[in-house]
């Protein structure tokens, strides 16, 4: 599954110099006081009502972001987020892409039900279908299917072992105390 993105091309200067052209410096200022207030909130609700109200995202019920996650600071409301999903620790999750010759716009779709990893990225025009997990680290550079475990750069399918459960996985990969 690829990237659903729409390419604008720039002529002069890179694409980020004329970034203004695109989006309001106003927006860009506010959304950027907004997204920091959120980033340092350790109050879930209140985090989530700043991104429905203050920046237009769609966050589902009970979905939870963990601390310095950073949402596209120009198009937050191209951002959407299902039920109970959780979004790990400094996690950036972009909807653009300002690139020399041209600048990209699209839509980010998370389901209900997703485990996103700390310190992933998540790129423009990503579906990551419902329930899917996605390993701390990763670069989300194509959409994931309902259900899938990926990880990695490149991202790519991730496999368990049938013999263990969830459980035992995550207990079995923690190191014991030396205490």
């Amino acid at each position: 599954m690829s990237r659903n993105v729409t390419r604008y091309p720039v002529e002069g200067p890179n694409a980020l110099w004329q970034i203004y052209r695109t989006v309001s410096p106003w927006k860009g200022v506010k959304n950027f006081i907004c997204i920091q207030a959120a980033r340092y909130c350790p109050i879930l609700p209140l985090k989530n009502w700043i991104y429905r109200h203050l920046l237009g995202m769609k966050v589902g019920e009970h979905a939870a972001f963990g601390l310095m996650v950073m949402v596209d600071v120009f198009f937050p409301e191209n951002i959407t987020i299902g039920d109970n999903s959780v979004i790990g620790y400094n996690t950036t999750i972009l909807a653009h892409e300002y690139l020399i010759k041209e600048y990209r716009l699209g839509q980010v779709l998370i389901g209900s039900n997703v485990l996103i990893g700390a310190n992933t990225t998540i790129l423009p025009g990503v579906t990551i279908g419902d329930g899917a997990v996605i390993a701390a680290g990763s670069v989300v550079h194509k959409s994931v299917p309902a259900g899938a475990f990926v990880g990695g750069n490149p991202l790519r399918e991730l496999r368990r072992s049938d013999s263990k459960t969830e459980e035992d996985a995550h207990s079995s990969s923690v190191p014991a105390s030396d205490e």
